[in-house]
């Protein structure tokens, strides 16, 4: 075997690798940017009328609402946090923090949640 032989596979070795470092940070910098970005997991939460609801991936960004009667069992299988709120446009007070794979039951006469938002 040659010298000259080896360097055109030295030359293919670090253009295959600038490539692919290229393509992971072009990855890594789409990843970070927010856009489109979703709560992977499920909202799940029980309404006044026993109806259970799950929300698969909701986006990160905004207020969600929940259904027309509220909830009154929330649970957070997403891996972001979330606040529950008692109005329907996550204003107010009485707001709920629910850590990551948690969840929480109103207390008697507390009045549905209906609303919930993403800490992000």
């Amino acid at each position: 075997m040659s010298v000259t032989a080896t360097v055109p596979r030295c030359r293919r070795r670090r253009r295959l690798a600038l490539a692919a470092g290229v393509s992971l940070l072009t990855l890594a910098a789409t990843g970070c940017s927010g856009l489109g970005r979703t709560a992977v997991g499920p909202v799940t939460y029980t309404t006044e009328r026993e109806a259970v609801i799950q929300v698969n991936s909701p986006s990160v960004r905004g207020c969600h609402r929940i259904a027309p009667a509220g909830a009154h069992e929330v649970e957070n299988g997403t891996l972001v946090d979330v606040i529950l709120y008692r109005t329907r446009d996550c204003t107010g007070r009485g707001t709920t923090y629910v850590p990551t794979r948690f969840s929480d039951v109103t207390a008697p006469g507390s009045g549905p949640w209906r609303s919930y938002s993403f800490v992000h």
